[in-house]
């Protein structure tokens, strides 16, 4: 019967190289006994989670200026969803939502968790009365693995990693206080805030650097970092035991500082002001129409770099012989705002597409629907469903989201979904094939575009459409959150 690894198992062989993670599969390559989990497939699955990716950032959704070309190549081989949604932002609600198949708006009976100095409604651990994916795979013998610079899963508070048998956790990400903060970086810091960040933001940056400051070359950099101990687990997988990879990196969420080599790609390799790698979470009007133009290029080379490594990583499945009995499927969980519509950052009242609409792709091992497209509204709560229907496991009642099996078979979907609706703290969001709405969960301060003529979202006309803004409240947001509205906290 196939090993499990211990974590400790895990960090010992990943430090000993290929020549460690070569003896480890030694004993199953000399006949070793290789089992089918109880659910009956042998099937991998390989979930991939880039943070704060936009999906108008990546080549095969339209952009003709950043480089994408491994997530573009994964698109040739997937079904790609071309109007797929988180259905809860940020960081946290949406991990819930994937880990669980369970919608986490509308934010029903939130208690923020201490210690957090940001925690915007439905940010907290998955409650103990739902059963997560990762505990019903490894009941059902696969072995499950978590990769990831994430911290904000890791917390006390969190317990994220529950149900996994091996995670390994990459400190130093963003306000994680894994090194002190030293008054000898202050030029550093100085280089990457600009004169209009606030405190917060200041105070990001500060232990970013602290955390950082000893990087060397790329392979220091957390994307990097992510997918090497990614593909490290790859040459220690067991012949014979299924395993659920989640490789989570939290590129390219900010700050945003990606070797300047990618950078040159956007941007006067000259240029000597300073760089605004950590955009306020407010309107946009702190920043130079320069620094807008500078923290674009530094989002755009984060993009980029984030790329090559997870391409690394594809390059590695495919070496290793595992593209063709794995299930890969890769999304973001939001996008940010880059100011185009007078905000940075992550603001609830900020809901275009910038940072609802985000890439979502489904590989199959045996190329079911490769190269195909669907406009279905896909969502992360319908990652688990989809994972247990693949792998042949009975999915809890707790579920509520879809099993997308059938859009990759070329079929209609099990229930159809003519409209969509997410929430971001005290703000919701839906849509149909006509219209966009966004308000404050109470409904106030309703803005209603036209999806078709307008999906930038740039013309208001909630004014001249009081009706349509109501029936898409009452129909749509009031009925999805079960008849009551969204909590307002």
């Amino acid at each position: 019967m196939g090993r499990s690894l211990t974590r400790r198992q895990f960090l010992k062989v990943a430090g000993a190289g290929v020549g460690g993670a070569a003896m480890l599969g030694m004993g199953s390559a000399c006949g070793g006994m290789s089992y089918l989990p109880s659910g009956g497939s042998r099937m991998n699955v390989v979930v991939v989670l880039l943070d704060s990716l936009r999906k108008d950032h990546v080549g095969v959704y339209g952009n003709d200026w950043i480089q994408t070309p491994n997530l573009d190549a994964l698109a040739n081989e997937s079904l790609r969803f071309t109007q797929a949604y988180p259905e809860s932002i940020p960081t946290i609600p949406a991990r819930r939502a994937i880990f669980t198949g369970t919608r986490t708006w509308p934010f029903r009976d939130w208690v923020p968790q201490k210690g957090e100095t940001f925690f915007p409604a439905g940010w907290q651990r998955i409650p103990e009365e739902q059963a997560s994916l990762t505990e019903i795979l490894s009941d059902q013998e696969f072995q499950t693995v978590l990769i990831t610079d994430t911290q904000h899963m890791f917390k006390a508070s969190m317990n994220f990693q529950r149900g996994f048998d091996v995670f390994d956790y990459i400190r130093g990400q963003e306000r994680d206080r894994w090194r002190a903060i030293n008054s000898a970086n202050a030029d550093l810091v100085e280089r990457m805030t600009v004169a209009g960040n606030d405190q917060n933001m200041m105070d990001k940056v500060r232990q970013y650097v602290a955390n950082t400051w000893y990087r060397e070359g790329e392979e220091d950099y957390f994307a990097p970092q992510v997918f090497r101990r990614s593909m490290d687990y790859l040459e220690m997988a067991e012949d014979g035991q299924p395993f659920f990879l989640v490789v989570d990196s939290f590129d390219p969420h900010e700050p945003w500082d990606p070797p300047k080599k990618y950078v040159d790609l956007y941007d006067d390799p000259d240029y000597d002001g300073p760089d605004p790698t950590a955009p306020n979470y407010d309107t946009s009007d702190y920043l130079e129409e320069r620094e807008i133009e500078r923290m674009r290029a530094l989002y755009a080379g984060e993009v980029t770099m984030t790329d090559k490594w997870f391409g690394d990583f594809m390059n590695k499945m495919d070496e290793l012989g595992f593209m063709e009995n794995t299930l890969v499927m890769v999304m973001s969980d939001h996008g940010v705002s880059l100011a185009e519509h007078g905000f940075t950052g992550k603001v609830a009242r900020a809901m275009w597409p910038e940072l609802t609409d985000i890439p979502f792709f489904i590989r199959h091992p045996e190329g079911i629907g490769a190269g195909e497209t669907s406009d279905f509204y896909a969502s992360i709560h319908d990652i688990a469903p989809t994972i247990l229907s693949q792998v042949d496991v009975e999915r809890p009642a707790q579920m509520t989201g879809q099993d997308l099996t059938p859009l990759l078979e070329g079929d209609d979907p099990e229930e159809a979904r003519p409209h969509f609706t997410l929430g971001y703290d005290d703000h919701s969001w839906t849509r149909d094939d006509d219209f966009i709405l966004v308000c404050r969960s109470d409904g106030e301060e309703a803005r209603l575009y036209d999806a078709e003529n307008d999906p930038n979202m740039d013309d208001d006309i909630a004014g001249d459409n009081p009706d349509v803004v109501r029936r898409m409240y009452d129909e749509y947001i009031l009925a999805d959150a079960g008849g009551e509205p969204p909590s307002m906290y």
